[in-house]
């Protein structure tokens, strides 16, 4: 025998139970697609965020609350934008030849093969890797006194194999940063040509070595080095340290197979 109050009670459960699996089955089926819209909403705005952050995302239909971490939302559902470091460059080969008197005149009755670094300037010849080669070589020495030179390689497409030369003050060309660089550990100013330059432009460029003082005008300063895919080598000559002096450079770049 069953009491009334027990069928009742029995009912309200079964009725109770049916609505616990119907909720289930409509949490399992509809809040993937809500939290894809929320998300999808959320993708149109960039809101700061920071490591350990989290996101919670409530369902309009059952009321349910999923909890997301900030990294795993910034990383994989919208798109990781972080920062990139440029690969590392193989070193170059670097050695010097004591034929000074015999390179600069040889140059010297060249075209395009001697000029002249202002002082506070710093000069950037841009050469091109080119589809015949593997390797670019250069040789380079000055009248009188040394000069800083170093060497970076941009990583973009090659529409020209033609070399330029940029002449620029340090401060339009080696401060040109931007605007969110990582910060290096004891950051070198740009320009100390003694320490090495390199402050912001290992943190756009791949380095191949960094600008230090030559004794140009002592040895033919002479390297090399191999393709570490297609871009454009930064061979840049800096006399910013100079507030007297021009330097005349006599140089030759050329690529090998």
């Amino acid at each position: 025998m069953v009491s009334p109050v027990s069928k009742d009670a029995t009912e309200d459960l079964r009725k109770a139970t049916g609505a616990l699996d119907t909720q289930a089955v409509v949490k399992q089926d509809l809040l993937p697609t809500d939290q894809a819209q929320v998300l999808n909403e959320m993708a149109k705005y960039q809101v700061p965020q920071r490591s350990g952050d989290i996101v919670m995302i409530q369902s309009e239909h059952t009321g349910a609350i999923d909890v997301l971490s900030a990294d795993l939302e910034s990383a994989d559902l919208l798109g990781d934008h972080r920062k990139v470091s440029p690969p590392l460059m193989a070193p170059p080969c670097i050695w010097t030849f004591a034929k000074v008197k015999e390179f600069k005149s040889k140059l010297g009755k060249e075209k395009n093969s001697r000029l002249v670094v202002k002082r506070g300037e710093v000069v950037t010849i841009r050469v091109p890797t080119h589809p015949e080669g593997k390797r670019v070589c250069w040789e380079f020495a000055t009248d009188d006194y040394d000069i800083g030179f170093g060497v970076y390689f941009d990583w973009t497409p090659v529409t020209s194999t033609d070399i330029t030369v940029q002449v620029s003050d340090s401060s339009d060309d080696e401060d040109e940063e931007e605007e969110e660089e990582e910060e290096i550990e004891e950051p070198v100013p740009a320009g100390d040509v003694e320490r090495g330059s390199r402050s912001s432009l290992r943190g756009r460029y791949g380095e191949v070595m960094p600008v230090y003082r030559r004794d140009s005008h002592r040895d033919v300063q002479a390297g090399s080095h191999d393709y570490p895919g297609e871009g454009i080598y930064l061979l840049k000559f800096d006399n910013s340290y100079s507030l007297l002096r021009n330097k005349t450079l006599y140089f030759h770049i050329y690529y090998t197979s």
